[in-house]
């Protein structure tokens, strides 16, 4: 059997392929990166869907003795509550994810 000899690449030859390992390593790592961005993104995703999803959502507000809900709307992130009591019109706003307060403006009629 005869072995086949390569001949030695011209000087043009060897930087060609010097570039193409380079160009090849570039890609690769540009690979990694990408599936490794995908791959965190994924993790947060996950990791916060469990802690949203381990929030009580059992709460019980208070009214003043007489005060009525005459309206509720959803806006974005929160959760808004008209009430009426006695003449005095009041707004609370609650965290649509932890229904917690988050704030209050009320109306009042001026004599």
């Amino acid at each position: 059997m005869t072995e086949t000899t390569f001949p030695e690449p011209t000087p043009e030859q060897a930087a060609l392929m010097a570039r193409v390992r380079r160009m090849m390593l570039i890609a690769g790592l540009t690979t990694m990166l990408a599936i490794s961005a995908v791959l965190v993104a994924i993790g947060y995703r996950l990791f916060h869907a469990e802690e949203s999803a381990s929030a009580s959502t059992d709460v019980t507000a208070a009214l003043p003795t007489g005060a009525r809900i005459t309206a509720t709307a959803v806006s974005g992130d929160r959760l808004v509550v008209t009430v009426d009591m006695g003449g005095a019109t009041e707004i609370r706003t609650f965290d649509a994810h932890t229904l917690r307060p988050a704030g209050r403006l009320r109306f009042v009629t001026m004599p």
